[in-house]
């Protein structure tokens, strides 16, 4: 189970103060994080919603460097026409009159196609700033196109699944991605309870592929860290605990203690 990886700890900044997001991401950067966990949620895919590319692009400027890994909770990931088009559509259909449609038709409104296509996730991230791009196998009919678009973007891959997807629905695409997330919550919102029977995936993973980052997420923290870095996972996501303590520093450097003495226990076993 010997792997070349390495540790990183990557907090999440949903149970942090967003009204200071600047502030408290350079806080956690000088505690010792490796890189940022932002967590995307579009209100479909998962039931809560949270912020979209311009919040990024602002935070940008205020921690330059740092590794962005957006956990991209959306549904189809890879398109880019928000449902204005849709939405219009229906209002002709509910609202039929003349002077409704006369509006629409004004030549002032342009309603055209290419008119409607916005920068939404995977170009407006990669223009935000963002380093990788993790999205889930459940969200998308088109897991390789989304790859594909991802990458010509110039941006990493990550791709996760939920507690109740298999893992086998992710080795159809492991030579093609950065980087596996396993959750170990339901995702949409933070400090859930950490699900330890969802370990097993990621020693099957590390188990057949060594050299793959594999990141966990939901409810990591010291009380459960050294479960999960037996198990081979050397990305850890941690949000409440690291967030929400006293001493941040401190709690980085235990997570982090934790997966470094697997990760060498595994090297001296190869």
């Amino acid at each position: 189970m010997a792997t070349s990886c390495e540790c990183k700890i990557g907090p999440s900044i949903l149970a942090a103060d967003l009204s200071m997001l600047g502030t408290e991401c350079q806080r956690l950067m000088e505690c010792g994080a490796d890189y940022l966990h932002l967590d995307v949620m579009d209100g479909h895919f998962v039931p809560n919603i949270t912020f979209g590319h311009p919040v990024v692009k602002c935070l940008r400027p205020k921690v330059p460097g740092v590794f962005f890994d957006m956990h991209m909770m959306v549904a189809k990931p890879e398109q880019n026409l928000i449902g204005v088009l849709t939405f219009l559509t229906a209002l002709q259909i509910l609202i039929p009159t003349p002077r409704f449609r006369g509006r629409l038709d004004s030549p002032k409104v342009h309603w055209s196609e290419g008119s409607l296509v916005r920068k939404v996730w995977v170009e407006g991230m990669t223009d935000a700033g963002a380093n990788q791009f993790t999205f889930h196998v459940e969200a998308t009919d088109d897991v390789i196109g989304c790859i594909r678009k991802i990458k010509e973007a110039g941006m990493k891959v990550g791709l996760g699944v939920k507690p109740g997807t298999p893992v086998s629905a992710l080795v159809p695409y492991i030579e093609l991605i950065d980087m596996a997330l396993v959750m170990t919550v339901e995702p949409g919102f933070g400090g859930q309870k950490f699900m330890s029977d969802m370990m097993p995936k990621v020693q099957y993973l590390r188990q057949r592929y060594q050299d793959l980052d594999i990141e966990v997420d939901g409810g990591v923290g010291p009380s459960n860290i050294d479960v999960v870095a037996e198990a081979g996972a050397n990305m850890i996501v941690s949000g409440t605990a690291v967030t929400g303590s006293d001493e941040p520093r401190a709690v980085i450097n235990r997570l982090k203690q934790s997966v470094e003495e697997a990760l060498q226990k595994a090297r001296l076993e190869r």
